[in-house]
């Protein structure tokens, strides 16, 4: 499988928009793990996706057991302000799937322990965290450079 984009349990239907159409454009799989801290509102988020929604490939799943179930062989980086190595020092791979964690509240720390891989992006002392779909942006673009597997123009 290709490398995929995960967002678990979003709370803004704004951040799962841009997600679609990071992933639209840059054709990487998303997968979105319920629940969700909103009503799935497929209109409303066909309107924040605009018109990428058609062009992504968009799985969603019922709970973390379901999304693990479903791709039970590759590696899972867990984007984490918690994690103790920069995506610039990661090597990724090009068959992993790159993690985010609720807007709120990140994943669950039972997750969060239970993956071994977790990159941060460096910020400032002051800055607490950085917007979601950014942080994915970010790290997604670094790893389809690392891995070469931009899509071709």
């Amino acid at each position: 499988s290709p490398m995929r984009l995960a967002a678990y349990q979003p709370d803004i239907p704004q951040n799962t928009g841009a997600l679609i159409r990071l992933c639209a454009g840059l054709s990487v799989p998303l997968d979105l793990i319920e629940p969700f801290g909103y009503i799935w509102d497929e209109r409303k988020i066909r309107a924040s996706a605009m018109d990428y929604f058609d062009l992504a490939q968009i799985t969603r799943h019922t709970s973390w057991q379901k999304f693990q179930q479903s791709l039970p062989d590759q590696r899972i980086v867990l984007l984490s302000t918690k994690a103790s190595i920069s995506y610039t020092e990661f090597e990724f791979s090009d068959h992993d799937i790159l993690l985010l964690g609720r807007e709120s509240a990140g994943v669950p720390q039972e997750i969060h322990d239970a993956i071994p891989h977790r990159v941060k992006i460096p910020m400032s002392p002051q800055a607490r965290s950085l917007n979601m779909a950014m942080a994915g942006a970010i790290i997604l673009g670094e790893a389809l450079r690392q891995t070469k597997t931009f899509p071709s123009p």
